[in-house]
């Protein structure tokens, strides 16, 4: 995010974009913002509007994608499976967190932390509904990777859904297999 005109130069430039190219995109001439990167120009708010937009927009459409990391196979339990049920799935997939349905629509998740804060519940005859948590956020598969980052801050899982069907799921391990 630029927060000072002096930025654009290097935002630019971080982008792989000459002069010339930035100018084309924000409908100004190059010695326009030849001019303004040299601190000669103090440009209008609509200029340096329109150019910080061209800058902010290509840097979005560049990033990764929740489609690009997500995992594809979502593992999902019912709100009337059992408890043992959900420690049979997170043992057999490796897994600590698993979305909760119900009507095909999400309804929460059960993790190994509601679990264990239900020790002393039946896991033969207890609901997963009885002890999940709420339902995590459902993201586009558009959604770009900063914004995803974001959400893994306050939420332990996202599920990725287009057109209202869920596609995946991005818990921060996928964020961490996907790391230079």
């Amino acid at each position: 995010m630029i927060t000072n005109l002096r930025e654009i130069k290097e935002y630019r430039k971080k982008l792989n974009l000459t002069q010339k190219q930035l100018a084309e995109k924000a409908g100004v001439s190059q010695s326009y913002i030849t001019k303004l990167e040299a601190g000669e120009l103090e440009p209008t708010y609509n200029h340096a509007k329109k150019i910080i937009d061209v800058l902010q927009n290509i840097h979005i459409q560049e990033q990764e994608k929740a489609k690009d990391f997500m995992n594809k196979k979502v593992i999902m339990l019912k709100s009337e499976d059992k408890i043992a049920r959900a420690i049979e799935l997170m043992k057999k997939h490796s897994i600590s967190q698993i979305p909760v349905i119900k009507n095909n629509k999400i309804l929460g998740v059960i993790s190994e932390s509601c679990i264990v804060n239900n020790i002393n519940k039946n896991p033969e005859k207890t609901k997963v509904e009885e002890i999940m948590e709420n339902s995590p956020p459902i993201v586009p598969e558009e959604t770009g990777k900063e914004i995803v980052v974001d959400l893994l801050r306050n939420y332990p899982l996202l599920l990725v859904a287009e057109k209202g069907i869920i596609t995946g799921i991005i818990t921060k391990t996928d964020l961490f297999k996907k790391a230079h």
